[in-house]
């Protein structure tokens, strides 16, 4: 999903990676910094750090957070979904879900899904788009009107400063191109995990994951979870920005902000459903499969302890009744067997992660003073 592709070539050559993803914090910094330092030293040498304009470049929350936070977040997720989503794919081997017989077939969706993560053409046209029509939505859509550090916006046309120049080329452009980056490797992993579907899986039908063996998948969703964080973060930036600079109120963007979290989430839950119909076969098949046992079960169980009991033989501490009781669980677990590999849980936890950023959004209309005291009220 990650080591490969002409940026990560240009990490090794430019000493800012070595094998797998090491100097990450060396990473990070250098990045960041290319994009935010320079902004701020033009921003000082033309006064519109700190006045001159109507949103100098160290009150402007948009631009730090998407060059401070995002870009930092964007390249720390690279490890991260590294080394859990190798666990993951691994397991479709080390649980024999894949059976031997198709490991061939396996290892050639891998191959194939490395060769186009690996793909020198695709991100090339994604830094093509990153300058192109990227900086054009940017121009007609997102700039804010008024005098900025970054441009002035007069009668529909947009004059850049020395500032909004390396903003405009450099350092959004390179954010864009993070950005559409990864969701360029979420579609390798929905196209990977479609690929796979299509293989004849062997399920563990009575595992106890109550997925068949496939729970392990819910890990990709915190795998990727920092890459939605970043967007979270993105979208608290700019409304804070329209709440200082236009007068905006938090609650005219609850509609974009529930919108932009069922986007994310389903995002990285979608390609979990692939696996509806082999989890419903799956149980289908447990449920009558433990059903005929257990009605062998039972059927002896009765003709034993209660059609024809036999004094002599001692009812306490046998073994049969906490067998029957065991057999009762199983099939619990399976007649619970989910048709999506992943529970309540973590749909909670990757919530929890993604409204961390907006949470500070809630000062802007309930005070800090009036927060910390309704806390000590429930507390104390």
């Amino acid at each position: 999903m990650v080591l490969g592709g002409p940026l990560y070539q240009l990490y090794h050559r430019t000493k800012l990676t070595t094998s797998p993803l090491g100097h990450l914090f060396r990473r990070v910094v250098v990045v960041s910094l290319i994009c935010w330092a320079p902004l701020l030293i033009l921003s000082v040498l033309d006064g519109q750090a700190l006045g001159g304009v109507t949103i100098p470049f160290l009150l402007d929350p948009d631009v730090h957070v998407r060059l401070l936070v995002a870009i930092p977040l964007l390249i720390i997720a690279e490890l991260i979904v590294h080394k859990r989503i190798v666990i993951v794919i691994r397991q479709f081997v080390e649980r024999d879900i894949v059976a031997s017989e198709d490991r061939a077939r396996f290892e050639q969706i891998v191959a194939s899904t490395m060769h186009l993560r690996n793909s020198i053409v695709i991100e090339v046209a994604l830094l093509l788009f990153c300058f192109g029509v990227g900086h054009w939505v940017w121009r007609g859509q997102f700039a804010l009107s008024g005098r900025t550090w970054y441009a002035v916006k007069s009668e529909g046309a947009i004059f850049l400063s020395k500032a909004g120049y390396w903003y405009a080329f450099v350092s959004l452009p390179i954010f864009r191109f993070l950005l559409f980056r990864w969701y360029f490797r979420i579609f390798l992993w929905y196209l990977f995990l479609w690929r796979v579907r299509g293989l004849p899986l062997q399920l563990n039908l009575y595992h106890p994951d109550r997925a068949a063996g496939l729970g392990f998948l819910a890990s990709s969703v915190s795998a990727f979870s920092l890459v939605l964080l970043a967007q979270t973060a993105l979208i608290s930036g700019a409304i804070v920005d329209r709440i200082w600079y236009t007068g905006a109120n938090l609650t005219a963007f609850k509609v974009e902000i529930a919108g932009v979290l069922a986007f994310l989430i389903l995002m990285v839950l979608l390609p979990l459903s692939f696996f509806v119909m082999h989890l419903e076969n799956a149980r289908r098949v447990a449920k009558r499969e433990l059903g005929i046992l257990s009605s062998k079960y039972v059927d002896d169980f009765r003709a034993k302890w209660v059609e024809h009991a036999e004094e002599d033989e001692p009812l306490l501490g046998t073994p049969d009744i906490q067998s029957l009781a065991d057999l009762g669980n199983s099939f619990k677990t399976v007649d619970e067997i989910r048709l999506l590999p992943f529970g309540k849980q973590t749909l909670a936890r990757l919530l929890g992660v993604l409204i961390l950023p907006l949470l500070p959004l809630v000062l802007t209309i309930i005070p800090l003073k009036e927060i910390v005291s309704w806390i000590v009220k429930i507390v104390f």
